[in-house]
């Protein structure tokens, strides 16, 4: 098959800064593994890589930062104005959600909620070519190298089957795309051709990003009707046995509410599972949505954001649904 194509330290790849990719045996290395799995030309594949460029500006972002405090992070992404362009764009966009929400099963709250502190509703798709940000992080950023060779080698695929050129996609820092903000492996995996045009496109269809988003959290085990998470007021008993940084559900609510847990609202199931989540001063019990939604994203923080801007949408949705 042939490729049709239109500090960990950073002191410590510096040197590869003045080499061209192509030049480098571990480029080379790849290239030559994905032309024995995949089938590609190694021509085409040494002459994408040649006009490939490194971005400083990846190697900055990716590397850890402090933790925000719940309070600055919630404020990002539940605030009046994100709330009024998340309503907007669920007026704009209703029908789409309304078919998301009979197929897939997840609320049109929590679509538009992930898509608003994902891209502000696209206004913040990124703006690194692709092919350069999944390049550098590939083979300038050693911890997760491995991870980001991964994603090369899945959007090499992706622009082969779409027919796209590869350099024409931008993204975020890290590589992903278009209004939901997908990594290479997820869009192969989970986005659909949701307004039926022949084709996905996540970076100009809204209503791809809609579906896609909706695929992606029933994949990950959605379970409709149920609820996100409760708030909770934890007993110090409760506090010292069951807040050890998880996100994953694994004790029995029934046995939280034995330690003195209290939360809001009551659940209506004593033996679903759940897991105790601190949040600074907040306390949150996740259940099993509030894990898939950290399928999108490993955190505490950005699932219950998403969960707060959901609920202050849905408060309002009588507006959006006009």
């Amino acid at each position: 098959m042939r490729l049709a194509l239109a500090s960990v330290l950073l002191t410590l790849v510096a040197p590869a800064f003045a080499q061209a990719f192509t030049e480098r045996p571990e480029v080379q290395a790849f290239i030559g593994e994905v032309v024995e799995r995949h089938g590609f030309v190694e021509r085409e594949l040494k002459r994408v890589f040649s006009r490939v460029q490194r971005v400083e500006p990846t190697l900055q972002l990716i590397l850890p930062a402090e933790r925000p405090s719940w309070d600055d992070y919630r404020a990002q992404f539940v605030n009046e104005t994100r709330i009024t362009r998340g309503l907007e764009f669920w007026k704009a966009n209703r029908r789409a959600l309304k078919r998301a929400e009979q197929r897939y099963g997840v609320p049109a709250q929590y679509l538009v909620a992930i898509i608003g502190v994902e891209t502000n509703y696209g206004r913040n798709m990124g703006r690194y070519r692709v092919i350069d940000a999944l390049s550098t992080l590939a083979f300038d950023y050693p911890p997760r190298a491995s991870f980001f060779r991964r994603e090369l080698e899945q959007y090499l695929l992706l622009a082969r089957e779409e027919g796209l050129d590869v350099f024409s996609l931008r993204g975020s820092y890290a590589g992903a795309i278009g209004i939901p903000q997908f990594m290479p492996t997820s869009l192969r995996r989970y986005a659909v051709d949701f307004n039926g045009d022949g084709r996905i496109d996540l970076t100009r269809s809204a209503a791809d990003a809609v579906g896609s988003v909706a695929n992606f959290l029933k994949e990950h085990g959605w379970q409709p009707g149920e609820a996100v998470l409760f708030r909770a007021k934890p007993s110090p008993e409760a506090l010292a046995r069951y807040v050890d940084g998880s996100v994953e559900p694994r004790t029995r609510i029934a046995e939280l509410l034995a330690s003195g847990l209290e939360l809001e609202p009551a659940p209506s199931s004593p033996e679903a599972l759940g897991v105790l989540v601190a949040l600074g001063a907040e306390y949150r019990v996740g259940l099993q949505n509030f894990y898939v939604i950290t399928r999108y994203n490993r955190s505490a923080l950005y699932a219950s954001a998403v969960s707060d801007l959901a609920d202050a949408l849905a408060a309002r949705a009588p507006v959006a649904r006009k």
